[in-house]
């Protein structure tokens, strides 16, 4: 479980395929906290870090995992997201985030806002995903709350923070980003789609 707001950056070493899996190495500045076994959100997809050496880790992802997230467009050197899970205890920042990716989306228009920038997103509308205006979302690992929600789209806003120390300050028009819908939501979407 997470709660979207990113703890560091890392940047992309190796990637390597073995079979149908990805074996990522990333280096971190969280690199000598972490320990085998534990998950990491990268960009919002929960892997599970499975060897360290020295300022570098080793994550692997599954078929199904590189099939529903934008994993398959990662290259050597792209900076990621990145979130230890959260503490039992701990302040619920974000919202709640399962790390668990439901589709990609893709970044349509970017506009910067004296200060700010407003992003907007489409995506593919055949999972029966929604958004909800003022409702929370989590893209590439990152929560925020939706603007000007539609059937395909939506925008959200960033905070020159937030802008700074995310991945956003490298998207273009056309990124391939990570999206998972607040669980309320996916919950509301599937209770519609029963009274149909």
């Amino acid at each position: 479980m997470f709660t979207g707001i990113i703890e560091t950056l890392g940047i992309i070493k190796d990637i390597q395929k073995e079979g149908d899996n990805l074996n990522i190495t990333i280096t971190s500045s969280i690199t000598n906290e972490l320990k085998i076994d534990q998950s990491v959100s990268h960009n919002g997809v929960c892997l599970t870090v499975v060897a360290i050496l020295d300022d570098e880790y080793t994550v692997t992802a599954i078929k199904e995992t590189i099939i529903k997230t934008n994993l398959s467009d990662w290259k050597v050197g792209d900076i990621v997201n990145l979130e230890r899970a959260m503490k039992l205890g701990d302040r619920l920042d974000g919202h709640i985030v399962q790390g668990h990716v439901d589709q990609t989306g893709e970044c349509i228009f970017i506009e910067e806002a004296n200060g700010s920038w407003y992003f907007t997103f489409k995506y593919d509308k055949k999972n029966s995903n929604i958004t909800i205006e003022k409702g929370s979302i989590t893209i590439n690992g990152v929560s925020l709350t939706v603007l000007n929600s539609k059937d395909d789209e939506f925008s959200v806003a960033i905070i020159p923070y937030t802008f700074e120390h995310t991945n956003f300050k490298n998207f273009t028009i056309g990124t391939k980003i990570n999206l998972e819908f607040d669980v309320i939501g996916k919950y509301i979407s599937r209770l519609t789609s029963l009274y149909k």
